[in-house]
């Protein structure tokens, strides 16, 4: 009786494991030696690294976009350019998915890096902090904006102080949209 319950704890432990697993992103091909995502990239380029299919769309402005969703929920898009080439990209996992997601630009972890651990990262960038309002993405929660070279990163975080965005920009984007 006691080998039984000894292997149904293992067992019930090993299914706990698999289950809180992390995720990996799949960038690793599209990311440099310093975990920054490299551009200009192609939609094929990505399709292929992400294991996945482009779906290709446009807003209202007959401006075109690419949009990509992994196997673990985190999903990227950006806008493409005249010459199809991607120079900026937007990583987002939804709010109800709990997946931990690495392998992100900067090391970051979808559903477990914190504000705190992003200040200390990129603590020697002049980090703009804001509160996201209640009728924003993530109500509750926080927005990190900083120059990094020629790029602009913004870090959205929800109430519960866990990464759920990222955006790697040429341009600041306006916090109206998030």
């Amino acid at each position: 009786m006691k080998t039984t319950a000894f292997r149904l704890t293992l067992l019930f432990q090993l299914l706990a494991l698999c289950a809180f697993a992390q995720k990996n992103a799949g960038l690793k091909n599209l990311l440099n030696k310093n975990s920054e995502f490299v551009f200009p990239q192609t939609s094929d380029r990505i399709s292929a690294a992400l294991g996945v299919k482009t779906i290709f769309s446009e807003d209202a402005n007959e401006q075109p976009y690419a949009n990509w969703t992994t196997k673990s929920g985190l999903e990227l898009y950006c806008s493409l350019g005249e010459d199809k080439n991607i120079n900026e990209m937007f990583f987002i996992i939804p709010e109800e998915n709990l997946t931990e997601v690495e392998g992100l630009p900067f090391n970051l972890v979808m559903n477990r890096t914190t504000p705190e651990q992003s200040a200390i990262k990129f603590s020697r960038y002049k980090i703009k902090k804001e509160k996201l309002g209640e009728d924003s993405q993530f109500p509750g929660g926080r927005r990190f904006t900083f120059k990094k070279g020629n790029r602009f990163i913004t870090l959205l975080f929800d109430r519960k102080n866990l990464l759920k965005f990222l955006s790697i920009t040429t341009e600041l984007i306006d916090p109206a949209v998030n």
